[in-house]
């Protein structure tokens, strides 16, 4: 009897007499077997890549951050190795790579394409753990960073009081021109700019500029001309000696202020017509604070500072940490009244009850000066020269603007000779900026 043919199809329909074909078992699983012999490979190929592709990321991060830390602990010894030619900023940069990753080795450290700037270059091994069934062996991946001294805008707030002539002034120059040097070397044009405020008890301007007239200002903005016309009076009820004592001319004698510029020229110029000499109208800190926010703000009455999000703002504020007004005490004291004193910003304007005892007005003016430049974005670095109370010291730390818990942005100078290395110390923090 012939066998009966068999359908390919599962559900055979009822006219047909053929029954469904039954395959061996053994040809199926063979057939399975060699699929995955096949794709195993590939699998294995995808899993290794994942893998070390995973591995790859990871191991630049981490040698990121390190090289950027390189790159920022770099540029801030610039100002003790400025061309890299001390070794200085090069050990500086390797043991900070090598204290965020052991494994990572610096292949390059130069002058970055920025001025005042270090690039640095690293690399590190990736073990490859799976892709070597494909015949990859072991990988490197590298990063590379530059920080340095750019998009700055640093304006320098100088006491030009009686009390800092001569070797005090002369050392403060010294400073400000080597920080200059720093931030705008020569033959080169960096997207940086400086300013200066030289202040006593009032500041001066060289030109008329928005709404202000040329000459020394009042607080109210107004044009200081000496006493005040209500006080005259007073003056001249004076013994004649006292009157040979006064000055009605304690404006000419301050250097005036300077805009943020370029030309370093015009920068190292301003900065050295400042003597500290001629007739004093005491010191009012509050003023060049003032005026060092009003230059550092794009808004008027100075328009050459830059957007706050493009420029990192700094204010470098340096007195012999006491406000004066002939109403303090201490040897600079008038004994009789009214005196130079009475033509600084506060008496020149008819106000004879703005005075400098703890918690005074001027003292009051000067920490609201300095929150507002704090909240226009600048920072401030507060230099206290000579010898002060504890008053005068607490007031300097107030306006700094140091980090949480420490004194960062404020530092003591009592001898003339610390001042050219703290303006270096300032320097190394204006360096910590990633390009």
């Amino acid at each position: 009897m012939a066998a009966k043919a068999c359908s390919a199809t599962a559900t055979p329909s009822r006219s047909s007499r053929r029954q469904p074909c039954r395959f061996p078992r053994e040809r199926r699983r063979g057939s399975t077997s060699a699929f995955m012999a096949l794709l195993l490979p590939i699998l294995l190929g995808v899993a290794g890549i994942a893998v070390d592709m995973g591995n790859m990321y990871m191991t630049h991060t981490k040698l990121q951050a390190a090289v950027d830390a390189g790159a920022l602990a770099g540029s801030l010894e610039l100002p003790f190795d400025p061309d890299l030619s001390k070794g200085v900023v090069r050990k500086a940069v390797t043991d900070m790579v090598a204290a965020n990753m052991d494994s990572a080795e610096v292949t390059n450290i130069s002058a970055g394409t920025e001025i005042r700037s270090v690039k640095v270059t690293a690399r590190a091994e990736v073990k490859m753990l799976l892709m070597e069934v494909l015949g990859m062996t072991d990988k490197y991946v590298e990063a590379n960073a530059m920080a340095g001294f750019n998009k700055l805008e640093v304006v320098f707030v100088i006491d030009n009081s009686g009390s800092m002539k001569g070797t005090p002034i002369d050392m403060v120059k010294q400073a400000s021109r080597e920080l200059t040097d720093l931030l705008i070397p020569d033959g080169a044009a960096p997207d940086t700019k400086v300013g200066l405020v030289p202040f006593r008890g009032k500041i001066r301007l060289g030109e008329a500029v928005d709404s202000y007239p040329k000459g020394c200002l009042n607080a109210d903005g107004s044009l200081n001309t000496g006493i005040n016309e209500e006080f005259m009076d007073e003056y001249y009820a004076l013994p004649y000696y006292y009157r040979n004592y006064i000055s009605l001319d304690t404006c000419s004698e301050i250097p005036p202020v300077l805009a943020l510029s370029k030309d370093k020229q015009r920068i190292i110029s301003a900065i050295d017509s400042q003597t500290a000499t001629g007739a004093a109208s005491g010191t009012v800190i509050s003023e060049g604070l003032k005026w060092g926010r009003n230059i550092l703000t794009p808004e008027a009455p100075f328009t050459q500072a830059g957007d706050k999000k493009d420029f990192r703002k700094i204010m470098i504020v340096l007195t012999d940490g006491d406000t004066e007004d002939g109403e303090c005490g201490g040897p600079y004291r008038a004994s009789y009244r009214p005196n130079n004193y009475w033509t600084n910003a506060y008496y020149g304007m008819g106000v004879d009850t703005a005075h400098c005892n703890d918690g005074g007005v001027l003292n009051t003016d000067m920490l609201a000066e300095a929150q507002a430049a704090k909240n226009a974005g600048i920072e401030i670095f507060a230099i206290r020269f000579g010898s002060s109370d504890n008053t005068d010291i607490n007031l300097m730390k107030a306006i700094a603007s140091s980090k949480a818990g420490t004194d960062d942005h404020y530092f003591d100078a009592p001898s003339v000779y610390d001042i050219p290395d703290i303006f270096k110390q300032i320097g190394k923090q204006l360096g910590w900026r990633l390009l």
